[in-house]
Formats: structure tokens, sequence, C-alpha cells
């Protein structure tokens, strides 16, 4: 399946500095070694979601049953939080406390928590704030873990994956509904034969993000995941109460999200195959989720190509235009080369005009 290339914004480097990036990657970028028994320190942005409290408790409840989530152990926190998000700046307060009770160090910045840990939670609330909290950790050689979404936008997402090239960064993000095993059975089982599949979720809006990016990047996720990525374009019916969202893929295929605003409200995906159609897929919690970033931080591989992650985002972007022009169809290759001129700018105005890629 074809997929939208990155490569034309991967940085050139002459040889002898890229075996040297090469080396500091390898020699920084992962928390652990796979088999190692060492604790791995855990550093958390964000405090700003009940993801931060539910994940906590995981890997505290974990301590002492071993596997790779044992080895993870929350030791400082950056509380973040965003003013104008009242999801946000009414929730950070009283997750920041409850973190310190439990004995995890509030730190005042990013970059004094990068220095205190092997790797990075990104779980702010906001994915506006992605790319300039992911920033430091890039720079201080640890892999990171960015919760939903990537990021507010496209171009913010494509920035990432510059500021990620530039820096050696190593990172991931995902829903906890592609970890879920009825969903991932699609993608852990290769050979059976895919020919569409039709996601569902809540799809509640923030003016903030890009509509899809919010709440519906729940059912995207669970699309990509049966589907893969080599979606071609995308077109979008949207109303008060629900949005359908149909992607073409490149090679035929058809997959469909539909998000839920009006009525019962759940999360669901029925796929189509070559000699089967099954639609029992169901949510079922975070810790099939939080043992691949554990595995990750501990020197495995990435769970979720980052490259259909930025899919993902130019599917939504797709969406967003699309809906704005009445319903018709938009190329995510029209989404990106928009998206591409802006994420080089925001780089621009993080990093200085020297240093962006």
């Amino acid at each position: 399946m074809n997929c939208i290339c990155l490569n034309r914004w991967s940085l050139v480097l002459p040889f002898p500095l890229l075996m040297v990036s090469i080396w500091f990657a390898t020699a920084q970028g992962s928390a652990g070694q796979e088999g190692s028994s060492d604790p791995i320190r855990i550093g958390m942005i964000g405090l700003d979601t009940s993801h931060t409290v539910a994940f906590a408790k995981i890997i505290r409840e974990s301590q002492s049953k071993g596997g790779p989530v044992g080895r993870l152990k929350l030791v400082a926190a950056y509380p973040g939080g965003s003013s104008d998000i009242p999801s946000s700046a009414n929730r950070v307060e009283g997750y920041t406390k409850e973190l310190r009770e439990s004995g995890i160090e509030i730190v005042d910045s990013i970059p004094k928590l990068v220095g205190m840990v092997d790797a990075v939670l990104l779980t702010s609330l906001d994915g506006r704030k992605h790319l300039e909290q992911v920033i430091p950790v890039f720079q201080g050689g640890k892999p990171c873990f960015i919760d939903k979404p990537l990021s507010a936008d496209l171009a913010d997402a494509l920035a990432i994956q510059m500021a990620s090239e530039k820096f050696q960064g190593k990172w991931f993000t995902s829903s906890s509904l592609r970890f879920t095993p009825t969903i991932w059975r699609y993608r852990e089982n290769s050979n059976r034969k895919i020919l569409g599949a039709h996601a569902w979720s809540p799809c509640s809006l923030e003016p903030h993000h890009n509509d899809l990016a919010w709440y519906g990047i729940h059912g995207v996720e669970a699309l990509y995941t049966a589907m893969g990525a080599g979606c071609r374009t995308v077109s979008r019916t949207h109303n008060d109460g629900n949005d359908v969202t149909v992607g073409a893929w490149s090679d035929g295929r058809i997959g469909v999200f539909r998000g839920i605003r009006d009525g019962q409200q759940a999360y669901g995906l029925t796929v189509f195959g070559a000699d089967f159609i099954e639609n029992d897929a169901k949510y079922e919690g975070y810790e099939p989720m939080v043992v691949r970033f554990a595995e990750f931080f501990a020197g495995g591989p990435v769970p979720v190509p980052n490259q259909e992650s930025v899919e993902i985002m130019a599917f939504i972007e797709a969406a967003q235009l699309s809906s704005q022009r009445g319903g018709v169809p938009v190329s995510l290759t029209e989404a990106v080369d928009a998206a591409r001129v802006q994420a080089k700018h925001r780089l621009q105005t993080l990093l200085g005009e020297k240093n962006a890629p």
C-alpha cells in the first residue's frame, strides 16, 4: 500500500556528521535494552487529562508484576495546561496535586524534566502544545510517546516529524483504541485480506483543533489500524450531530469514519474482508497501549510508523478542507503541500532560521 512520502523533508547531513548523529541517537535515544531489568525512569508532560492519572495508576500497580510495564517508574512531571480550553484549565491543578501526593516530583520546566528521566510521556490535552513541548525531548535524546491527538493540525504534525529527523528523535503516537485486541488483530494478522472498513466513535469538537482531531481521532485511528496507510482522497459530510468521512485508498479500497455527537455514542469497527465480515471490535482500556510504550521505551521498535501517524493527520486535514468546500473530495497530497509551508515557518519561529530544518 502506498503512503505519503516524507523523505523530501528529511535532513541531509555530510557523511561524518551523519555518523556522529546516528551514534548519538543510538547512545541516547533508547531508555534501555530489551531483556534488561533496570528501571526506566519516566517523566510526564501535561497534567490536564484523565490519562495522566490512569497511566500513573497502571504503572504503579505493575511494579510488583514484572513484564515491560513493571520496569517503568514515574519520577517527575511538568503540569503544563491551557487556559483557553476549560477541560484543561479546570483539571490541571487537581491532577498535579494527586500526582504530587503519590510521590511524583513536580518540576517547573521541560528541560529540567528531560534531564531527570530516561523516557517521556507527553500527555498534554491540547495538541497545539505538542510541537513546542516535544522539541526539548528530542534535543535531550529521550524517546517519547505523544498522547492523542498528535497535534491540532497537519502543519504541527509535519513540524514534529521534521524536528524528529533533525534531532534524531524517537517517538510514536496513538489512540488507545488502536491497541485494543479486537482492533489490533487486523494489524497483527497481515494475511487476512481487508477490502474496506467502517469505524465510528464519539466526535465532540474543540475550536482550536481540526474537527476530527479532538475526539474523532479515536475512530480515525481504529479505521487506519485496519486499513493501513495509503489514503488518496477524502470527502466529508458534516452537520451539528454527525460527521461522515469517506476515504478512497490508492488501491481502490474505501474506508469510512462516522463521528457521533447526537444520540447513542460508542466506539466500533466493521471490517470487510475477502472471506469475512466482522463487527465485534470494542474498547478495552488503556493497558494494551501502556504495554506498547513500555516496550518502546525499553528499546523495542516504534509501534506505529511515524509516517502513518502523519498521514492520519493529513486525512483529518483533508476532511476539514472537504467540509469547508461543501463535501467535495480533497487529496491528502494537496493538504500536505499546503501544510508543509506552515510547518517550516513554525519551526523557524521555534528554533530560529539557522537551526530549522
